[in-house]
């Protein structure tokens, strides 16, 4: 097994929208991802975020279908990575008709991350109930595994109620989903009904995330070896993709030995992906060091 990458997209780089956030910017740093030998590039999810957890290490984002069709548009195969997009913030319908309008323009190119979601402000902002985000999400995942199947959709939901609803063009193939979270619930939900799972490096923050701790590779063994048993239980034989934020366990302040070895050790562990954000003060030293990277870790063409 050889660990795949995704490169972030600095849509939260406000700071500097010329250099991180325009149409340009975009597209020059996935065209920079796919040249290099990165599997995918990635946004984040954040549409009414709140003053208080911006002032506080939060972060802005664009929509990331919007972000991620200008990344398309841009490049022919690197695929389209939300990490993650919290479903439960939309109808479901309008969630859908997103992720099938980006998986068709793109041939098939997008992998849905999605998750429960974790801050509390942005959902009451949205009139979503913050408590019945799982019960939400499973909605969301419901819809979506009707809609690809082509047949006319009829679903009762918490607040809607669908008959005869035909979504058309159909992409290639049904994106792959992966559930994003370090719980328990997370885990259960990636294993019962999606393709991958999508955990992260939680820095010590996993109270304000609401989510389990993993901010050590034995953390992350151990929430990996929990996946294997729960697939085991409920009978699973299909492989699951394990993407991992690893944020600071591979930052740049790491030897190149370090890292290696870091990479070697996910990868023995069962991780299939790496999400990799390297810093820059401007747009050509982030994709400089993202080259630097590829060559070092992804190609191996240093």
């Amino acid at each position: 097994m050889t660990i795949s990458f995704s490169l972030e997209l600095p849509t939260h780089r406000v700071e500097a929208v010329n250099e991180f956030v325009s149409a340009e910017a975009i597209a020059e740093i996935a065209r920079a991802a796919e040249t290099g030998g990165f599997a995918a590039v990635h946004v984040t999810d954040h549409p009414a975020p709140d003053a208080k957890w911006l002032d506080h290490g939060g972060h802005h984002a664009l929509d990331p279908f919007v972000a991620l069709a200008f990344a398309a548009a841009a490049t022919t195969e690197v695929k389209l990575l939300t990490n993650v997009y919290i479903a439960a913030y939309r109808n479901p319908f309008l969630g859908a008709k997103s992720i099938q309008s980006l998986a068709a323009l793109s041939n098939g190119r997008l992998i849905l991350g999605t998750a429960a979601g974790y801050l509390k402000p942005e959902f009451k902002a949205l009139g979503i109930d913050f408590d019945n985000r799982g019960a939400l999400l499973d909605e969301a995942l419901d819809v979506l595994d009707k809609v690809f199947t082509g047949a006319d959709i009829a679903y009762e939901g918490t607040s809607f109620n669908a008959r005869g609803v035909r979504l058309r063009p159909l992409p290639p193939n049904p994106p792959p989903v992966w559930i994003g979270g370090n719980s328990k619930p997370a885990i259960r939900r990636a294993v019962s009904r999606a393709q991958g799972w999508a955990p992260f490096n939680t820095f010590g923050y996993a109270t304000a995330s609401r989510t389990a701790e993993i901010s050590t590779l034995e953390e992350l063994a151990t929430a990996i070896d929990w996946a294997r048993k729960y697939a085991a239980q409920i009978g699973r034989t299909a492989p699951l993709d394990i993407c991992f934020s690893a944020g600071n366990l591979l930052a740049d302040n790491k030897s190149s030995d370090e890292r290696h070895d870091t990479i070697k050790r996910l990868e023995a562990a069962g991780v299939t992906w790496l999400t990799i954000a390297p810093p820059g003060s401007d747009r050509a030293e982030l994709i400089e060091r993202s080259e630097a990277f590829a060559k070092e870790f992804v190609t191996g063409t240093r």
